[in-house]
């Protein structure tokens, strides 16, 4: 079975996000959203919301998982033996930064591999933070969330 981990904060999890999974089930038999904790982020959802919000968007997709961690992420995929991580790029220079974090996960893991998919033409611009940024000035982010997460924030 093809297994692999994809690690973000998403917070909160977004139709990009959702779009670089179901491209990423395509080629993966089983993959875990793997929610982590970025100490220099501030959350607007605890890890456990986040979490809870992604199980519920995800309950019909049996091969999709949920889970959270907080150490790094090589370790994870270590305790678990996956040896494939998932990441989205936008055209925004997310390539440098995800190379070098690919670059040192396969240094500290050499059994990983890191799997980079370009964000969906619909949601390249889309990140939890502009959806944070808008949300925070009362502005309708229907078309940049799953229902089930914009439920949450409507009621956050």
């Amino acid at each position: 079975m093809k297994t692999a981990i994809y690690p973000g904060t998403f917070d909160p999890f977004t139709l990009g996000h959702d779009d670089i999974l179901k491209r990423a089930l395509r080629v993966f038999d089983e993959i875990t959203v793997l929610v982590a904790v970025s100490p220099a982020k501030k959350a607007l959802f605890s890890k456990d919301q986040r979490v809870e919000m992604i199980q519920e968007h995800l309950k019909d997709e049996p091969r999709a998982k949920v889970d959270s961690w907080n150490g790094l992420i090589v370790e994870y995929a270590k305790k678990h033996q996956i040896n494939a991580i998932v990441r989205g790029l936008r055209p925004t220079g997310d390539f440098e930064m995800e190379f070098q974090m690919a670059s040192m996960n396969n240094n500290l893991y050499s059994e990983i591999d890191t799997f980079f998919l370009p964000t969906g033409g619909k949601h390249y611009f889309v990140s939890s933070s502009l959806v944070k940024e808008l949300y925070k000035y009362g502005r309708n982010v229907e078309d940049f969330v799953p229902p089930a997460i914009l439920s949450q924030l409507t009621n956050k």
